[in-house]
C-alpha cells in the first residue's frame, strides 16, 4: 500500500498536457507520477527529463536496449516497482520477450553482443552502493560506445536512481499493465508482486 495516498489525475488542471508525456511513455499513468503531483513542479520536471532521456529521435542508444540498462540498475537497487515498469517498456520499444528474460543472463546469454555487455555490467555496477565503476571498466566501455552513447547510458542509469528511491520509499501500487509482464516473464528474475524487493520478503 501507498505510504501517502495518490491524488486524483485531475488533481491539478496545470499537468494535464504533462501527463501526456507519461503516456506516451508507459501508456498509462504511473501511480508514482499521482502521488509525486503533491509537488507539481516536480512532475513537469521529471516529465521534462524522461523525454530528454527517452527520446526517440535524438537517442543514439537503441531505446529497448537502453531500457534494459534501467532494468538491470533497477534489479540492483532492488526496486520492483521500477524493475516492472523497465521490462515492460523494454519490451513495448522492440526488445523481445526472449531478450528480456535472459537480461539476468546476459553475461553468457548469446542473445547480447560485447558492447551490451559490458553496457550491462557498467548499469550494474553505476547502480551499485558504493558505486562500482572502475577506470578498467569505463575504458572497456569506451571500446564499444561513443562519449555522448556514455554519457546517455549514464542519464538512464541516473534517472533510474531517482526513480528507485523515490518508489521504494512512497511505495505507490504497481499498475495492471506492469504486474501482468512481471508475472509473465520476471518471476526467474526474483520478482514478485507484493515483495518489497525482488527475492525479498
Amino acid at each position: 500500500m501507498a505510504r501517502i495516498k495518490p491524488l486524483p489525475a485531475d488533481a491539478n488542471p496545470e499537468l494535464k498536457d504533462t501527463f501526456q508525456t507519461y503516456l506516451h511513455h508507459l501508456g498509462y499513468m504511473p501511480n508514482t507520477v499521482l502521488i509525486l503531483q503533491h509537488r507539481p513542479k516536480v512532475v513537469k520536471a521529471l516529465a521534462q527529463m524522461a523525454s530528454a532521456v527517452w527520446d526517440r529521435e535524438t537517442s543514439e542508444v537503441n531505446l529497448g536496449f537502453k531500457r534494459l540498462v534501467a532494468y538491470m540498475a533497477s534489479r540492483t537497487h532492488g526496486c520492483n516497482y521500477s524493475m516492472a515498469h523497465a521490462a515492460e517498456a523494454a519490451h513495448r520499444l522492440g526488445a523481445s520477450d526472449a531478450k528480456i528474460e535472459a537480461v539476468i543472463d546476459y553475461k553468457t546469454s548469446t542473445l547480447f553482443t560485447d558492447a551490451e555487455r559490458v553496457a550491462l555490467d557498467f548499469a550494474v555496477a553505476a547502480a551499485s552502493q558504493p558505486n562500482a565503476v572502475t577506470d578498467e571498466l569505463f575504458e572497456r566501455l569506451k571500446k564499444h560506445w561513443s562519449d555522448s552513447q556514455i554519457v546517455e547510458l549514464t542519464v538512464a542509469v541516473a534517472l533510474n536512481g531517482f526513480l528507485n528511491r523515490w518508489n521504494d520509499t512512497m511505495a505507490p501500487a504497481l499498475e495492471a499493465e506492469p504486474i501482468a509482464f512481471g508475472e509473465k516473464h520476471l518471476k526467474r528474475h526474483g520478482w514478485k508482486i507484493g515483495k518489497h524487493r525482488p527475492g525479498k520478503s
